[in-house]
Order: structure tokens, then sequence, then C-alpha cells
């Protein structure tokens, strides 16, 4: 690996409720046109103007990011690319190596813009790095040091002090080389009508250990910045965005995402900027420009919701990581601000309010591996870092580790997926799908998911076997805005249908958040669709899950779901916005796949089953 590096641096339901009990998915009824990837069409094989669903991750990190390589990642990112394609990568750890079951459409590597490719070349003794004494405690091969020495390190970094400050830690010479050598990579692995990569990194800002890190994200390789920009530079969310709109007027096309608010204690949807002003018009402008999506699910947990934000929703405490990002189990202690529904309803507030809606975002879910390999299968997890590659590390916690650090790592997701409408697997058609916000987010499920609103809709417009065509020739999909058309309320199509060897269906929620006359937000949960015949969405839908054997059974549940809906409570003067949760039935969790594998019981200190889901962007609803 060491010579790998030296070498880069050489380089400077059809009916209202479909209830099939069957295992295999139905297929969408979309009219696929296809062409060969050719100059007469100018389109790649499989093209569809109803467009297809890909799904992918743009936040994965390798041994290039400082956090990766000092919690013992051995990969970089042509091994990432690999991976995603279906190739089998080291894995560091116990040396299982790391594989998908099932490729991924789209990948991205975004490695920390800080101290990029940096802490890589300690573990070269020659190098100027490698002889410092930091160095000797980064590479220990013992990881109760190098953890403590990467704790010392990000603690000194969350508070401004004087070692992350190293000079020789940031070398402009060396960063520029391996931000060159990343966007190459990206270049190379880049097969449209195949597989897409896009250039990105993830800028790191961490004050006081609160997450409010966004990772950027490039169109293509053209016109790009010698270096990429990071919380070194500033750590203000608004700094960041000038410098993406200076690097979009020199030519480059980029966005950036947000995640994590849930351990941002209140700082990644405040109502108030940087500077402890109230947010603005030219704020909410600058802010949506730049970031249209959030980032809903990933490792680090959930931040949907939380039930101390949503006491009457009985999913909200779903795959919750209560935490900082510190290292020594800090707890947030501010919800609100902290997650994706309450700042959809704030942003409704402000809009009310005449600054605008800088919350307005479509929903993506994603990884935040540190090991190259985005892990989303709940089967075949191997952790968020190197040193988790080994079940015992995983459930029973590292050798070394405090308590409290053990049972952040039990805690820990799978990581979520994002997926994608798109006309084809392109940089651009992803691209400008992300832009639209055309785009929903799983748990790690590959369950496809598509929202319409119309105040046009006949409510057999699913039975019509064109009905995709007219549902986008006369209403919008999600992501969108519908306007007022008098005081009719809107009709919404919902398509939900399993992943092909997943797990089937419990129920399809529309969430529902509203701001009344009297300046005051609302929330409501609609069951619009339940399996097995049930009517009362009180009613679980059971668990098949065998807990000695980690086996779960498709005899319950749905394998897809395809509806109509219409508001009953509709008010034309309320400004609202609407998206679609998805809940799949029990199985088991990450952790009860590796207890059963280690022959040990399955812990009682975190969850032993999962309720995996999807997220569609919302649509949202502005009267006159």
């Amino acid at each position: 690996m060491k010579n790998l590096f030296v070498s880069l641096l050489a380089i400077l339901v059809i009916a209202s409720c479909k209830n099939d009990k069957s295992t295999e998915a139905t297929s969408e009824k979309e009219i696929t046109s296809e062409a060969e990837n050719n100059e007469t069409t100018g389109k790649t094989k499989g093209f569809s103007e109803t467009k297809n669903a890909y799904f992918g991750n743009l936040h994965i990190h390798t041994s290039w990011s400082f956090d990766g390589f000092t919690n013992g990642s051995v990969t970089e990112p042509d091994d990432a690319y690999r991976w995603a394609q279906g190739e089998s990568i080291p894995g560091g750890g116990d040396g299982t190596p790391l594989q998908i079951k099932t490729p991924l459409d789209w990948y991205a590597v975004s490695d920390h813009a800080e101290w990029m490719g940096m802490f890589k070349m300690m573990e070269d003794p020659n190098s100027p790095l490698g002889q410092l004494d930091f160095a000797k405690l980064v590479t220990s091969d013992d990881p109760a040091v190098s953890f403590k020495a990467f704790g010392d390190f990000l603690t000194d970094f969350s508070t401004g002090g004087e070692l992350s400050k190293e000079p020789k830690f940031s070398d402009p010479v060396i960063m520029k080389s391996v931000w060159e050598k990343i966007i190459e990579t990206a270049d190379n692995h880049n097969q449209p009508g195949k597989f897409t990569t896009f250039p990105a990194f993830e800028w790191t800002s961490n004050p006081n250990s609160r997450n409010l890190h966004r990772v950027v994200l490039f169109q293509n390789s053209d016109n790009l910045p010698e270096m990429a920009y990071s919380s070194l530079n500033s750590e203000r969310p608004e700094d960041l965005w000038a410098w993406m709109e200076e690097t979009r007027a020199n030519g480059a096309t980029l966005l950036a995402i947000p995640h994590n608010g849930n351990a941002s204690d209140g700082m990644m949807f405040s109502l108030n900027d940087s500077d402890g002003n109230p947010i603005t018009n030219d704020y909410t402008e600058t802010r949506m420009r730049n970031e249209p999506l959030y980032e809903i699910s990933q490792i680090k947990g959930t931040s949907e919701t939380h039930p101390d934000l949503s006491p009457n929703d009985e999913f909200s405490d779903f795959e919750l990581w209560d935490y900082t990002l510190g290292t020594t189990a800090e707890r947030p202690t501010h919800r609100k601000g902290s997650y994706l529904r309450q700042a959809l309803k704030d942003g409704l507030l402000l809009e009310s309010q005449g600054a605008g809606n800088p919350f307005k975002y479509g929903i993506i879910g994603d990884s935040d591996s540190h090991n190259s390999a985005a892990t989303i299968e709940e089967d075949n997890y191997t952790g968020k870092f190197g040193m988790e590659n080994d079940p015992s590390h995983r459930v029973n916690g590292v050798p070394g580790f405090p308590e409290a650090n053990k049972l952040q790592v039990r805690e820990f997701s799978s990581g979520g997926l994002a997926g994608i409408w798109a006309e084809e697997n392109t940089r651009e058609a992803i691209y400008n799908a992300m832009l639209r916000k055309e785009t929903f987010g799983t748990s790690g499920t590959r369950m496809k998911v598509r929202f319409f609103g119309s105040f046009n809709f006949d409510k057999e417009i699913i039975s019509d076997k064109d009905w995709l065509t007219k549902a986008y020739a006369t209403g919008v999909p999600m992501g969108s805005d519908l306007s007022n058309s008098g005081e009719n309320a809107p009709t919404f199509i919902v398509q939900a249908i399993k992943e092909a060897n997943g797990a089937n269906l419990d129920r399809v929620q529309i969430i529902k958040g509203w701001v009344d006359a009297n300046g005051e937000t609302h929330e409501k949960i609609y069951n619009v669709a339940l399996s097995d015949d049930r009517i009362d969405g009180k009613i679980p839908v059971g668990n098949t899950v065998d807990l000695k054997t980690a086996k779960y059974s498709n005899t319950i549940g749905a394998v897809q779901f395809f509806t109509t809906w219409t508001d009953p409570e509709f008010d034309a003067t309320q400004n609202a916005f609407y998206y679609v949760r998805v809940i799949e039935i029990p199985t088991p969790r990450w952790s009860t796949y590796d207890a059963v594998t280690l022959g040990i019981p399955v812990r009682t200190d975190i969850p032993s089953t999962i309720q995996e889901r999807g997220w569609s962007s919302p649509i949202w609803y502005t009267s006159k």
C-alpha cells in the first residue's frame, strides 16, 4: 500500500393496495425506449423518458481520509470503485475481504478535504510525516493507542487546538496531487450507461464536536479547483457556499449535501445564520442554490425525526445514533434543529414570515463508510472502519476501547442508499435528477419508491397502462411544487416495490406537515396502504424473525403497494409538504447476524430486528 501511495505522489400494489405474498417483486409498468449508446441517438442503452431507478452512494471514505487511516482502513479510491462494481477488495481487520452481493449503479469517493492523503504518508517512516512522534502513535499496532491518538487529534481539531494546525499535516503540494488522483480515479471508472462516478470530497466542519459536514459533489471533472475546500479554510457553511459560487463561476458544476443533523446538537437546521442573525431571503436562496438534498440515513444513524419531536409517530425511534462527533460519547441536548422533519416544518414557517424556505430539501440515504465499501447489506455488514472488519469487534467492541465507544459502534447502522430517478445511468442524468430532487433514500434496502401529486389526477389513473406518462404530464414528481388551483384537495400516486431478493413491505405512509393561520406548525401521519388485509394501522404486521438462526420469512407483508390518496383534511390556505415513508416487515439487524456467526447470544442493549424503510423527497404545496 505504501508503494501505491508513493507512486500516487509521484503523479503530481395494482389496485388500491396490491397485497401479493410472492417473494418476487413485480416489475414497474414503465415504457422504456432502449437505444444503443451511439452518435446517432446520444443515448445509452436503457434510456427511458419516464426514468429508471439507479442506486448508489456518494459518501464514501478510504484510507486517504485521516479518520479512515487512523481507524484501520487499508484501501484506496480505486478499491472503492472496484468494490461498488462487485469486485472483492481487502478489508483490513481480521483479513476478511469485502465484496458486495449486488453491485451498485453509481458511486463517489468523498474523502475528507482536511489533511487529504496526509495521514496515509505517516506509515512511511522515511517520509517527513512518518518521522513525527504523533505518527508513531497513529500507526501503532495497538488499536487502543491509535484510537487515543485519533481521539486527541479530533478533539484538538474540533476545539481549535494547535496540533491539527501543524503545517506538515497540510502540505499543499501533496494535497493537490491527492485531489488530482481522486479526480483521475473517478474518471477512469466512469462508464456511461453502465456505471457512473463523480469527483467529490467532504467539507468537515465540526465546531465543538457539532456536526455541520457536507459532501461536495461535482458533475464531472471540467474546470475543477486545484484543491478541495476544507474547514481549515473556514468552518462556516456560508463561506463554503461562497467558495462554491466562485467555483461555479469558474466553470465547474457542483452541489453540496449535508448529513448527520442528528449529531449537530441543533446546529444543522438552526433558525439563525452562523453569526446568530435571523435567516433572511438571501441566506435561503444561497443555501438552496448550493445544497438541494439532505442525507436522511447513514451509518451514524437516521435523522428523519426523534420521539421527543414526534411523540405520536410510533416509528420515530428508528436507528437513532444519539451522540455528537467526538470520541467522548457526549450526548446532544438539542433535538430541534437536528432532524429533518422538524426542519421541513420550520422551513414552511420561515417562508410564511417572508424569509423563504431554507430547508426545502430532497432526500437521499447514504453510507459514510470509511473502508471504501458502503456495506449497506444487513447480512453483509463489515463496519464503518477497518478495525471493525471483525464481527467480534463490531458486537463486543474493539479491545482497549472505552465501553461507551463500544456501544457507539454497536449502535451504528449498516448504512443507507440513495435512489435516483433518471433517464439513464450517466453523470449528467443522475446529477440533474439530484438538482430537481427526484430522489429517495432508504436505510439500505433497494425498494423502489415513486411519488406524484396533482390537482388533476383521476383516482383511476393507476389502472391505465400509460399511468406513468400521464403522471408526469398532468402532475409533478417527488421533489416538486404544487400550486393552488382552487379549493379541491390534491391527489397523490404512491408506488412502492420491494427489493427483488429482500423483505416484503409492511405499509406505506404519507407524512404531512403544515403551518396554520396562527403560525403554528403541525404534522400528521397517514397510513395509506397496509399489508395482510389490515384496516387499522395500529395492528403490527407481525414478526417472523428467528433470533437463533437470523432468518425470517416473507409469509407476511406485501410485494408492492400501488395506490392513490387524497388529503382528507386539505386546507387551501395552508402551506404544506407531503412525503412518503415505506416500511418493511421486521428482519434481523446486522448485529443479530453477527451474534449468530459468533455463536453468542443476541445482545439486549441494541435492537435485534430492524424494519428497514424508504423515504421519498417531499412534494410542497404553496397557497395563493
